[in-house]
């Protein structure tokens, strides 16, 4: 079946782009697969059971993993590392790391078992940790079953108190007033951390930390309210950065939905190294698919520190590279919440039209994707009026394009963090319009030879020029070049460089088979 374009796209040339971005993405992934990091390493001592911090406030994933790399076996890997010391000591995970933090045990001077022990000794541990996560899945599905959710776009605002308790009065407000998905935002620096903070956390700066007991306190409180109010709220947060993989699998045990995962986004803008993030990110992906979880992209940043005219193609052909990216961790179109951005100048002439194509563009050319439409921040200015019509406007493109997550804007951007009241009107806005204007997406026609049909060629031909480049430089070298959001990072440079090592001879990772692509 041939599909048909509104805005006159021509799918030989959007086939041409993810042909080229598959590519791409496969050589990326070739370098991926032959190597693993720390992240993913203390990712799978968790799997395994092993959690807590030692008597110096340190996780224990961290203890396990910093002696392995001390004594050299970090490309052996967590996984045959802990179950040969599980045969040759009779500990548990938990116990073995315990005697790691307290200097009782060194796991290079064990004997070396052979894989088939090691496999049966950890199959019983992995069993418990897949079903942990898939029953998660499920309560989640029995809830959408049972209670139902809000209509698309979902309505995605924000709580950044740093006080996870103030949050979840916050949140609560937010669901009541009708938001549907509540991204807790995560304390400044978080992401450059190489560790997760362990428990309830009462101090931020601008946003909470993003920790397992506090993914729990929210998870329990949306829980609480959805209930009340009839309707399934989805809990949003960040596993980007140095703890990627690690954050991922906190969120798939506590019930999150959504995860800022992404990349690109660690690389550019928190110049975290990009062997490092790339690596991490596919780990984090296959666990964030098999939790049901729905992914968020930040090409919308690209937006932020590029002209949002001229770089406009750079945000979609980012977009059909995470989505081969994605795909090769086996994740569902659907739960590809793929970036994108209402970000041009308001005072540009028919700024509107242009960002109503690139919309539509974006919509045509992901049908399946949860898309991720982000609202004006770049030109607010604190007037607070003009910033409500432009959030009006953003939100009018979000309804008739049939967005999937529309983050709402906040009239106070550009002030100060939204109070209670703030994202009551954003809310109130968006509901109106989307009431008001629900089918105009299909009542619309897109005039041929027009400034829209225009502007998506525009864009989508320069998307390919550009992803032909990339292709033949590789993704490395372009980032290497500010290809995206004119930011150039070295491939030796930026953050964690220092945890990324070659897989050894007896390296596993038996949730990679499990989980990918599965349910």
């Amino acid at each position: 079946m041939i599909q048909k374009s509104k805005i006159g796209l021509d799918f030989g040339k959007v086939e041409k782009a993810r042909s080229l971005a598959r590519g791409i993405a496969e050589d990326v992934q070739s370098f991926v697969e032959a190597r693993t990091t720390v992240a993913v390493e203390r990712t799978l001592a968790r799997l395994l059971g092993i959690d807590g911090v030692d008597a110096n406030g340190v996780p224990l994933p961290n203890v396990v993993v910093d002696h392995l790399k001390e004594k050299g076996l970090l490309p052996q890997g967590t996984v045959f590392c802990i179950g040969n010391a599980m045969i040759q000591t009779g500990k548990t995970p938990q116990e073995i790391a315990e005697a790691l933090s307290e200097g009782k045990l060194d796991v290079s001077k064990l004997p070396v078992s052979d894989e088939a022990s090691v496999n049966k000794i950890i199959q019983p541990l992995i069993d418990n940790s897949v079903e942990r996560i898939r029953a998660r899945r499920q309560r989640r599905d029995n809830y959408l079953d049972t209670i139902g959710e809000g209509p698309k776009p979902y309505l995605y605002i924000i709580v950044a108190t740093g006080n996870i308790y103030e949050d979840v009065i916050q949140a609560e407000a937010g669901a009541r007033q009708g938001a549907d998905v509540i991204a807790v935002i995560r304390t400044t620096g978080q992401s450059l951390l190489d560790y997760v903070p362990y428990g309830a956390t009462t101090e931020g700066f601008g946003g909470t930390y993003a920790t397992q007991e506090n993914f729990r306190i929210m998870r329990a409180a949306l829980d609480k309210v959805g209930e009340e109010v009839g309707r399934y709220i989805r809990l949003c947060n960040y596993c980007s950065g140095l703890c990627m993989p690690e954050i991922a699998i906190m969120g798939a045990f506590e019930g999150l939905d959504v995860m800022l995962n992404d990349a690109l986004y660690g690389i550019l803008f928190r110049d975290i190294n990009m062997q490092r993030t790339l690596i991490d990110q596919y780990f984090s992906r296959v666990i964030n698919g098999f939790a049901g979880v729905i992914i968020n992209t930040g090409e919308d940043n690209y937006l932020t520190t590029a002209d949002a005219v001229e770089a406009a193609h750079t945000v979609l052909a980012s977009d059909i590279i995470n989505e081969q990216l994605a795909l090769l961790a086996g994740l569902p179109e659907e739960q590809m919440g793929l970036g994108h951005a209402f970000e041009m100048d308001p005072m540009l002439e028919n700024g509107f039209l242009f960002e109503l194509a690139q919309a539509q563009m974006t919509r045509e050319i992901f049908p399946k994707a949860t898309l991720k439409y982000m609202p004006p921040t770049k030109f607010m200015t604190g007037n607070i009026f003009r910033g409500h019509i432009q959030d009006a406007l953003f939100n009018m493109i979000g309804i008739w394009t049939h967005q999937g997550i529309q983050l709402l804007g906040m009239p106070t951007e550009a002030i100060h963090t939204p109070f209670m009241s703030d994202r009551y009107l954003s809310i109130e806005n968006a509901r109106y319009i989307f009431n008001n204007m629900r089918n105009i997406g299909d009542e619309m026609e897109f005039a041929e030879g027009g400034i829209c049909r225009k502007r998506a060629a525009e864009v989508l031909d320069n998307a390919v020029a550009l992803l032909e480049d990339l292709k033949q430089e590789g993704l490395f070298n372009a980032l290497e070049k500010g290809k995206f959001a004119d930011v150039k990072r070295p491939k030796n440079g930026g953050k964690g460089l220092e945890g990324v090592c070659e897989k050894g001879a007896h390296y596993m990772n038996p949730f990679i088979n499990l989980m990918k692509g599965k349910k």
